[in-house]
């Protein structure tokens, strides 16, 4: 009996449009019912190797190939893209864009209806499939009325009904909330140890990931395997921080406290580590924590604001409100989270301020003018609305002419608008590229290229919707430490509407949080994020340099969250 169920041998492959290759000399092995995690950069060629154990390469992407790949013992060169179907099931990143059916059984019974199976037998099937991944009580509901775990649930039995032996999860966490990644990455451990499938996981957010045990983790850099190993050795090495990768906050907070990870102190969790918890508490009383800068006056401020649209059914609370009498403001020059489970309310609020939808009651004001009489166009002058993905606010082929038309829009002199285009270029680190075409560009450079697109209007203040959604580490510091470079050089108001808690902890200084359309906490990041109860009802998750704090018994563990985030900070700048 074969018991292998991917092997890679000295395995090259090159997209027909580049002339360097995406894969380089790969040699992997992934047996039968292992859990495997990769990890890499974008760009590192975690995709195209995903591509390669699906078919999608050769089959829809072009390219030339050496070496050889088996997938359960076959050569995948000789098996068409439906036989690998078969065999190997993918639950894609974006699963809206996985839905083929009007409803949840619809979609779950797609391939049962592909091969003609009886409608009893289909019936039973679905409901049986279902039911292993906990939505047999959601089986009429269409995909827009499902929450993004439900969805990613749907994804994942549509996927099974197939009886595919290999399960390969495309970064299964991207667009959740951590309460919802956390429920997705136990149900993938709890499919695993039901169905012993082989189980393969490409994410970047690799503390998540470990909420439940892992086999074996592979990095992959520029195209090679540089590990691949037990979770337990990888941590323990200094791979991932050689490679530019983020480790888990806890294990940063004891190497710099001086404490050596080895494998035999367990690092998988926080719960499990080993340490002297003496030496981490003489570490922390060495720190002093970043002084609290005083209050500026209020830009914006959101005064008893309640919101409703539909019927009672589709809002989040008994009163049928999307927004229930939410108030509170936003100082100028700060940086603050907006935080709270998906439908909780955060882009309604959004669309309120920038003018997109009108309140039921209550008011937002603007660096102390009502914004009511103000219209969409006058309300952007002042506030910037940067949405998650670029592609949908990009309107030019070329840079220059995206970033210029706002102004030109305005009637604004070409001259004019040839200086300010080139300064807020200059500004976003885009001035040599202004010549390009946008399809040129990296998915965080089009991010910095919208977002230079509102900056030259000259607002006082940008929202920002989910900044570093689907970015590596890499990626995600480069974009925020832009962002953060725009507050303190051009005096920009950021408000980031995110789920991302190391995002929260490091860049911000006011964590606002909505849970069913009310505001349940407003205070500084390290004190929302170590209050179970408020993480727990807006799907967040506490942080684990918290449940560290409180295993080394230090008493001020809040505090604690607060000196390790200045420690790092300053650790960032000398380096």
């Amino acid at each position: 009996m074969n018991e292998t169920a991917l092997t890679f041998s000295n395995f090259t492959f090159t997209y027909k449009v580049q002339t360097a290759p995406t894969l380089y000399n790969v040699d992997l092995t992934i047996r039968k019912g292992e859990k495997t995690l990769i990890l890499g950069h974008s760009g590192s060629g975690k995709s195209t190797l995903a591509h390669c154990i699906n078919g999608l390469i050769p089959h829809a992407f072009d390219g030339a190939s050496s070496g050889s790949l088996f997938v359960l013992g076959e050569d995948a060169g000789t098996l068409d893209i439906f036989s690998l179907s078969k065999k190997v099931g993918t639950v894609l990143q974006d699963t809206d864009g996985q839905f083929v059916g009007l409803n949840a059984a619809e979609d779950i019974a797609f391939a049962a209806e592909n091969d003609c199976l009886p409608a009893d037998e289909m019936h039973t099937l679905v409901f049986d499939t279902a039911k292993l991944v906990n939505i047999e009580n959601h089986l009429k509901k269409s995909p827009q009325n499902l929450s993004g775990g439900q969805k990613q649930r749907v994804s994942i039995a549509g996927v099974l009904i197939d009886q595919v032996e290999i399960l390969l999860f495309d970064e299964p966490l991207a667009n959740l909330d951590p309460a919802a990644g956390k429920q997705t990455i136990e149900l993938i451990d709890d499919l695993h140890k039901q169905t012993n499938k082989t189980i393969i996981i490409i994410e970047h957010r690799l503390e998540d990931v470990l909420h439940r045990s892992v086999d074996r983790i592979v990095v992959l850099e520029k195209g090679r395997v540089i590990a691949d190993m037990k979770p337990e050795t990888l941590l323990a090495s200094t791979i991932l921080r050689d490679a530019g990768m983020r480790e888990p906050l806890y294990i940063s907070a004891l190497r710099y406290a001086g404490i050596t990870i080895t494998e035999d102190r367990k690092p998988t969790s926080v719960s499990s580590i080993e340490f002297d918890s003496i030496v981490l508490q003489k570490w922390d009383q060495s720190l002093d924590e970043k002084p609290l800068k005083e209050k500026a006056p209020p830009l914006l401020e959101i005064k008893n604001l309640s919101f409703r649209y539909g019927t009672p059914e589709e809002s989040p609370n008994q009163n049928g409100l999307v927004l229930d009498d939410v108030s509170f403001s936003i100082e100028k020059g700060a940086i603050a989270a907006l935080a709270g489970k998906n439908g909780a309310g955060k882009s309604t609020l959004a669309k309120l301020v920038c003018g997109f939808d009108k309140p039921t009651s209550g008011n937002v004001f603007f660096d102390g003018n009502d914004l009511a009489p103000f219209s969409i166009k006058e309300r952007a002058e002042r506030i910037g609305y940067v949405m998650q993905n670029p592609n949908q606010m990009i309107s030019f082929p070329l840079i220059f002419d995206e970033v210029a038309f706002g102004l030109r829009n305005r009637g604004t002199p070409e001259n004019e608008v040839t200086d300010r285009v080139g300064q807020t270029l200059n500004i976003c680190g885009l001035y040599p590229f202004k010549t390009w075409p946008i399809r040129a560009l990296s998915f965080g450079q089009k991010k910095r290229l919208t977002i230079a697109s509102i900056l030259v209007m000259g607002p006082a203040m940008l929202i920002l919707d989910e900044p570093t959604a689907g970015q590596d580490f890499r990626n995600y510091a480069r974009i925020m430490e832009f962002v953060k470079k725009l507050n303190a050089e051009q005096g920009i108001t950021l408000l980031m509407i995110t789920h991302d808690m190391h995002l929260m902890l490091e860049y911000t200084s006011r964590a606002i949080v909505i849970a069913d359309g009310r505001l349940i906490a407003d205070d500084e990041p390290a004190i929302v994020l170590s209050d179970r109860a408020k993480t727990e009802a807006a799907s967040l998750k506490r942080t684990s340099l918290y449940d560290l704090a409180v295993r080394a018994h230090i008493a001020d563990a809040e505090g604690f969250v607060r000196r390790f985030i200045a420690y790092e900070q300053r650790n960032a700048r000398l380096s």
